[in-house]
């Protein structure tokens, strides 16, 4: 949290804008047979012969969806990936190439930007998706970031949030929480830096609660393990906004109720302890934390042996008709109506 005040500063001014280009995306390889053309003319040009294409945009800005005292720019960039291919996941399509845009104020000089860019690079390495085009400009105050994604798939492969049936599974990857309480940790260890800054964070204790914050991973492998066990969900989303919000999403669109279980819930036992040390409930967070970027998903209920057992995914509840609603049914065997508390990022 220290800030190295002798490092080198480069003015963007001096490059210009084509010349800023050049220099952030020179490193970006090709390997998508899809991309005829990427960065360099007016537009990419794309072909995806008989495939579906899938298109998802999101807007990262400062003070709002990051704050810089905490999120280094290498991981910001590696971040701001991420959850746009989590979107791509979600729709069971293979993500192949993105679009990147950034308005930055002055305040940031070029190593500030080939910091944020290295890290875009190595998300589009470790996800194999070519950097395509996008946009810079300037920024009255701070950061913002725009990434679209685009991805293919066959259309039999597709999933849609509007395709659970009553009697469906309700499934989650991963495990849920730790995000939220990564950044719990963080904004103690940021209160505490500003009131002695020579009281360096242990954040040893938190390792894997704060990497599921700063450097979330889509589950771009969950494609490849649902073809292999022959389940095909029914309707799927990701867990951007909270498992409560994202639930009532799929209830909403697929006009069913469902039943979500507290003991079935997959918490990590890091998070567990954390939520103790904090004295926040366990539950409360895991359904309404946000950014685990899990994918959250239903299937069939003939293909539960299929997926008995697995580790990559836990049973969490089933869907219902949809007069019965949407609960949280609690250990005590307690049904609670289930409210979409997590992120909304025009709250006041």
């Amino acid at each position: 949290m220290i800030e190295d005040k002798n490092q080198q500063r480069t003015s963007i001014a001096q490059l210009g804008e084509f010349g800023l280009i050049d220099h952030l995306t020179k490193n970006f390889d090709v390997t998508q047979e899809s991309t005829l053309k990427s960065i360099g003319d007016d537009a990419a040009v794309l072909d995806f012969k008989d495939k579906k294409v899938v298109v998802s945009t999101d807007l990262l800005i400062e003070g709002v969806h990051f704050d810089l005292a905490y999120m280094p720019l290498k991981h910001l960039g590696y971040k701001a990936v991420v959850v746009n291919v989590s979107d791509i996941c979600a729709m069971n399509a293979k993500p192949t190439q993105i679009t990147v845009s950034v308005a930055v104020s002055n305040r940031f000089p070029l190593e500030a930007l080939e910091e944020l860019f290295a890290g875009i690079a190595h998300a589009a390495k470790e996800y194999k998706v070519d950097v395509i085009g996008g946009d810079t400009t300037s920024s009255q105050k701070g950061l913002i970031i725009s990434i679209t994604a685009i991805g293919e798939a066959d259309e039999n492969e597709l999933v849609y949030r509007n395709g659970a049936k009553q009697t469906d599974l309700l499934v989650v990857t991963g495990d849920l929480g730790a995000a939220y309480m990564g950044l719990q940790v963080l904004e103690r260890e940021k209160q505490v830096f500003q009131v002695n800054p020579n009281n360096q964070p242990d954040l040893d204790p938190y390792t894997y609660l704060v990497e599921r914050q700063l450097k979330p991973e889509a589950r771009k492998d969950v494609r490849t393990l649902l073809h292999a066990l022959d389940i095909k969900p029914t309707s799927m989303i990701d867990i951007s906004d909270g498992l409560s919000s994202e639930i009532i999403h799929i209830c909403k669109q697929s006009k069913v109720g469902c039943n979500l279980y507290e003991d079935k819930l997959p918490l990590d036992p890091q998070f567990i302890s954390t939520c103790e040390e904090f004295n926040i409930d366990s539950t409360t967070v895991a359904i309404n934390g946000g950014e685990d970027y899990e994918l959250l998903f239903t299937i069939d209920i003939n293909d539960f042996d299929k997926i008995k057992g697995n580790p990559n995914f836990s049973v969490i509840g089933h869907m219902a008709e949809e007069n019965e609603g949407i609960h949280l049914v609690t250990r005590a065997n307690t049904k609670i109506a289930l409210k979409a508390r997590g992120w909304d990022a025009l709250s006041e």
